[in-house]
């Protein structure tokens, strides 16, 4: 699979681009041959719809796309990735100028819509390729889209394939790409570096947990990216229903993520010193799984009671997160496939996250909507702290009540980040539930964009 722009070439099939309100007066423009082909085929620059337009000789002259309104435009993302799909296999050049502000949107959503998973079946083929339009930065929107392509690979793959050895040894081939360090600490290592709600977690599984430590760059500003990796959730002794637990492959979402975002930063050379912690674990069940009414005692010291098993995310992260906080980076960032309460909260299309700086918060907002990566921001809520001390121990794992779960999850985590300055909490879904333009149905990454716009502007590069 290659997410790459074609290059250019005087066989380039001419693509054009014509909105809504101007397909009339683009028909008109057009050779009467053209005009009358446009009219016969009722092409009206309705959104996705497209006209092939033949050649004398049984080719493809050239092909126009309708772009819609404005207001069709704003009802979803990626409005030319519509056009991948649905045209002839060939290469295809822009001639029609793309604005500035939807440039990089439809360029790389071209991209991304050769994204074809295929591990277990043969696959279509990737279908039309594109010149990089005038204007993008072509080798920056391969590198997310490479980067994007590595975290749906990583979260469609099922468990039996990607287990805590299999993350690491993605995790080890992406460090081998990018000319990264890796040390990975496993099995009972963890109770010796003191790791010990990681490895209560994951001990159960019969793939030994593990703390995955990334670092790549020697120069510049510290990044610390942390990235929930729980390969499969049953739930544990608070085992799931069989309809929850059907997409649990996908519960290592947050570490599919950073991973991709890495290997944006890496092929990107950004000039930042960055650090990948993946706590990868398997939440099952056997005699040594953790119970309910456990109290562990986490790397930071804090005490965390167990009133659910099936919250077991914040707790691998949370020995993560100390880790990080102990040499405080210039910037932490967590990401995790958390709770269900923040997909009620935002739907499974935006990626809610906590920050603890306002300018921080401020660049990922900008750099989500600049590359079309929808982000909302949630409250870091003090007075619920209260929800997450059960006064038997320093916090509880599972506040009862049902009230305000993603915001408690994140006050969970906030605690054992007590260092760090700047510091973002992603809480995602990491799965596309029906297909869209530029998202097949599977997973997905969300937030890596948002977050590689605005590094520049947090970090000063």
């Amino acid at each position: 699979m290659s997410l790459r722009f074609a290059s250019d070439s005087p066989d380039a099939i001419p693509l054009h681009i014509v909105p809504r309100d101007e397909a009339e007066g683009w028909a008109a423009a057009q050779p009467d041959r053209v005009r009358l082909w446009a009219e016969a085929n009722g092409f009206d620059g309705a959104l996705g719809k497209v006209l092939v337009i033949p050649a004398e000789d049984g080719g493809i002259d050239a092909a126009a796309v309708g772009f819609g309104t404005a207001a069709d435009r704003a009802r979803g993302r990626f409005a030319l990735a519509r056009a991948q799909t649905a045209l002839p296999e060939g290469t295809y050049r822009l001639v029609t100028p793309l604005e500035p502000g939807h440039r990089d949107e439809n360029a790389l959503g071209w991209l991304l819509s050769r994204y074809r998973f295929g591990r277990y079946r043969a696959t279509a083929p990737e279908g039309a390729a594109l010149v990089a339009p005038d204007g993008v930065d072509a080798a920056r929107l391969e590198a997310i889209a490479a980067g994007e392509a590595l975290t749906r690979d990583l979260i469609n793959t099922p468990a039996a394939d990607m287990g805590p050895d299999a993350l690491e040894e993605a995790a080890r081939d992406l460090a081998s790409d990018i000319g990264a360090e890796i040390e990975v600490t496993t099995g009972g290592e963890l109770l010796e570096a003191n790791f010990p709600m990681i490895h209560a977690v994951g001990r159960a599984a019969a793939s030994a947990p593990r703390l995955i430590d990334m670092r790549w760059g020697t120069e510049g500003p510290t990044v610390t990216l942390v990235g929930k990796g729980v390969c499969f959730d049953t739930g544990g002794l608070n085992i799931k229903p069989g309809a929850s637990m059907g997409l649990m492959k996908k519960d290592m979402g947050g570490a599919a993520t950073v991973l991709g975002l890495a290997s944006m930063i890496g092929a990107l050379k950004l000039p930042v010193q960055l650090r990948v912690l993946v706590p990868a674990v398997e939440n099952n069940i056997a005699g040594n799984a953790f119970r309910p009414q456990d109290i562990l005692t986490s790397r930071k010291g804090l005490t965390v009671e167990i009133n659910n098993t099936d919250a077991e995310g914040r707790l691998v992260l949370a020995d993560a997160l100390a880790l990080a906080d102990e040499t405080p980076p210039d910037l932490l960032i967590s990401m995790a496939t958390l709770t269900g309460a923040a997909r009620v909260a935002v739907g499974p299309d935006i990626a809610p996250f906590y920050a603890t700086d306002p300018a921080l918060a401020a660049a990922i907002r900008a750099g989500g909507t600049a590359i079309a990566d929808p982000v909302w921001e949630m409250p870091y809520h003090t007075p619920y702290e209260d929800m997450i001390e059960p006064g038997i121990a320093d916090l509880d794992n599972a506040p009862k009540g049902g009230f305000a779960g993603s915001i408690t999850a994140a006050l969970f985590l906030r605690r054992f980040v007590t260092e760090t300055a700047r510091y973002a909490h992603f809480d995602i879904y990491g799965w596309q539930p029906a297909g869209a333009p530029a998202r097949p149905k599977g997973g997905v990454g969300q937030g890596a964009r948002a977050i590689l716009q605005a590094l520049p502007g947090v970090l000063g590069l």
